[in-house]
């Protein structure tokens, strides 16, 4: 006969079997009824013994058989997203992919949040999260989806591609953003969608994003009382379609610059 799991053993099975991926001091304390103070050691005891791992301060993941001596210990990182950029949302190729506007796939996340983090690439257990520090005003426009216990927020399909058209990278690049766009307008192709799109940039009241938006619709064939809608709010000056092309040239009626083998 196997060996009776000890109680330490037991509590941690416990443990694990109430959370949904990520474990804090504060699960422990009410999982296994006991004080902060043991919760902290118990948890670091474990951390030390490399049946959870330490992601984050105070955050851990528990480890699977399988996965002892790899660098992922997680089956989906999305369930790190909450615990670590709340408030903030999946968002860019990540959602793209998700909402199937996109075949790519992507092994990073990407993760779109006003909380004071670095921007660029941060690494958790072996998977690497794109962050991307935004204002308040861009927290709209999101579903909830659930893993386990825990409740993720990712962008709509109309904010994901607002979101990219703004910031082409996040994306994957213009040429990707605009094959989203046009799968968009398969998919998507209700009177009602064009008007959830426009009533979004509306609200997020960024005059180039406009430009940018009514440009492509254009080159796309959109709907032509979608176009004019956004021609109607687009600001004075220009503003550039890709930050990265090099060799631009100015569409006047969009007030934008667009690279060449674009401009019409």
């Amino acid at each position: 006969m196997g060996s009776q799991p000890s109680k330490r053993q037991q509590r941690l099975a416990a443990l694990i079997r109430a959370t949904s991926g990520t474990i804090r001091g504060a699960n422990a304390t009410r999982v296994l009824g006991v004080d902060r103070q043991h919760a902290s050691r118990l948890l670091a005891g474990w951390h030390k013994q490399g049946v959870i791992r330490r992601v984050a301060h105070g955050l851990y993941v528990p480890v699977q058989p399988s996965a002892l001596g790899q660098k992922q210990v997680l089956e989906d990182p999305w369930v790190l997203v909450p615990e670590l950029y709340t408030p903030g949302y999946v968002g860019g190729w990540s959602a793209l992919e998700h909402w199937e506007l996109t075949e790519q796939l992507f092994r990073s996340v990407c993760v779109l949040t006003p909380k004071r983090v670095a921007n660029g690439v941060i690494t958790h257990q072996g998977v690497n999260f794109f962050i991307k520090h935004v204002a308040e005003k861009h927290l709209f426009g999101t579903k909830s989806i659930w893993l386990g216990n825990t409740k993720i927020l990712i962008s709509d399909p109309y904010k994901t591609l607002l979101d990219c058209i703004d910031d082409p990278d996040l994306g994957a690049g213009l040429q990707h953003v605009t094959d989203c766009l046009l799968e968009f307008a398969r998919v998507f192709n209700k009177q009602s969608d064009l008007n959830t799109l426009l009533k979004y940039a509306i609200q997020l009241d960024n005059g180039a994003l406009f430009k940018k938006l009514g440009y492509l619709a254009e080159t796309l064939e959109f709907k032509p009382s979608f176009i004019n809608a956004c021609r109607q709010r687009i600001t004075s000056g220009y503003s550039t379609l890709d930050k990265k092309s090099e060799k631009n040239r100015l569409v006047t009626r969009w007030n934008l610059w667009v690279p060449g083998d674009r401009a019409k």
